[in-house]
């Protein structure tokens, strides 16, 4: 089987997590694709498959003989797709031998176009999966699924030489948690890799440095008739806070190892209102100066209005895993490697987000990201070629087959 073919059958399952939930998983219908997935497992032959209370399933598939001294290489990928635009009936549409030319996602009004997406140039005369404009396409993360269980079925049926492969499927990565729970014993890999970027040639080491942070803002409400001196609007003093932040510090102006400030929710009357960011920057040291700008916001407030006026709360999400992964470089270069002979040339690319293996890598499993062939994740754009699919498939392959050099 492709691994397009199990993508569109994994994109039906909703598995969307939610923001805000106080159990592991954060949705009950992660549980209903880790136990698919369970089950796919265990009848291709994979040995040590299990599914734990809180839908991480775990897989190992030893090493061929003579392959036995090898590293145990892990392969995760995350089963929850983002909770920003619908997951709920995903019917995806194949486009064979496409084009090049814009694209209407069914009867949605929406269109695929390659002036808005370049990258679809190169998606020229392949077959290419697309949404029916109505929800996302799930290929973040269900691409990375399909093409590590492809592998799998590869490696098996095939009897290619390969080292130890330990794979391990998460849930709940989109709202932050997907390693949290990961039990690394179990799990049992020297190292690993997250399938869960983009390009398939793009290999990333580096993440953000990344915090959440709101502000809860109170104020004093009174009749507006009377209000003069008294009425502080919490909602008007919200809008002034998130004018005191650079104007041209948000995701829709930056771009590559450039930071920002990201207002993801607010909500507000005159007695109280909140403000909930995300702060990002690769750099440690300007991210902290932006931690600090959000607290000189706090206290200039208060100064003004009075103590507890404004209350911020900063919450510390992720590291760069860089700090970790320049120490470990030869993970890097053997996923180059494999690249490399797939037909492609590698590319280091920073990830503007964050992955599983940023904490895997901070706990000591070092675990850099690899492609997926996808493109234009968390929305009715979602994109990816069968093709490209196969290319990963490939370069895992490569990966997991290749021996170290002798010294």
């Amino acid at each position: 089987m492709r691994a397009y073919e199990r993508l569109l059958r994994y994109a039906a399952v909703d598995t969307q997590s939610r923001e805000g939930a106080e159990t592991v998983p954060s949705t009950e219908k992660q549980y209903a694709f880790a136990w698919l997935l369970r089950n796919e497992l265990q009848d291709l032959g994979m040995t040590r498959v299990y599914t734990d209370p809180h839908a991480y399933t775990y897989a190992f598939l030893p090493a061929s003989p003579g392959m036995e001294n090898e590293p145990v290489i892990g392969l995760i990928a995350h089963i929850d797709t983002s909770p920003a635009f619908s997951g709920e009936g995903v019917r995806p549409l194949l486009h064979r031998r496409y084009s090049g030319k814009a694209i209407k996602l069914g009867r949605s009004g929406r269109a695929l176009s390659p002036e808005d997406f370049p990258d679809l140039k190169r998606a020229v005369g392949k077959t290419l999966i697309t949404t029916d404009g109505t929800t996302l396409l799930g290929a973040d993360d269900k691409a990375g699924v399909a093409e590590i269980m492809t592998v799998c079925e590869r490696l098996i049926r095939s009897g290619r030489p390969h080292c130890a492969v330990a794979v391990c499927f998460t849930p709940d990565e989109e709202i932050g948690h997907g390693a949290n729970l990961l039990e690394l014993e179990r799990f049992g890999a020297d190292f690993a890799y997250t399938v869960d970027g983009g390009p398939a040639e793009e290999i990333n080491f580096e993440t953000f440095n990344a915090a959440s942070a709101s502000f809860l803002i109170h104020g004093v409400s009174v009749h507006p008739g009377s209000a003069k001196g008294v009425m502080v609007n919490a909602s008007l003093l919200a809008m002034r806070i998130n004018a005191m932040l650079p104007k041209k510090e948000i995701p829709s102006q930056t771009e590559g190892h450039e930071g920002f400030y990201h207002l993801i929710e607010m909500r507000g009357d005159v007695q109280e209102a909140e403000l909930r960011y995300i702060i990002r920057d690769h750099d440690a040291e300007r991210f902290q100066v932006r931690c600090d700008r959000l607290w000189a916001i706090e206290h200039a407030i208060n100064a003004e209005y009075g103590p507890g006026t404004a209350v911020l709360s900063v919450k510390q999400q992720y590291r760069n895993m860089a700090e970790i992964l320049t120490g470990h470089m030869e993970i890097v270069e053997r996923a180059e490697n494999a690249i490399r002979l797939a037909g492609l040339n590698p590319v280091r690319a920073a990830v503007r987000g964050g992955t599983d293996g940023a904490q895997l890598s901070f706990r000591g499993l070092p675990c850099p990201n690899l492609g997926t062939g996808g493109y234009a994740f968390h929305g009715p754009s979602e994109h990816i070629a069968a093709e490209d699919m196969d290319t990963v498939v490939e370069i895992l392959l490569n990966i997991v087959c290749a021996k170290e050099k002798e010294e």
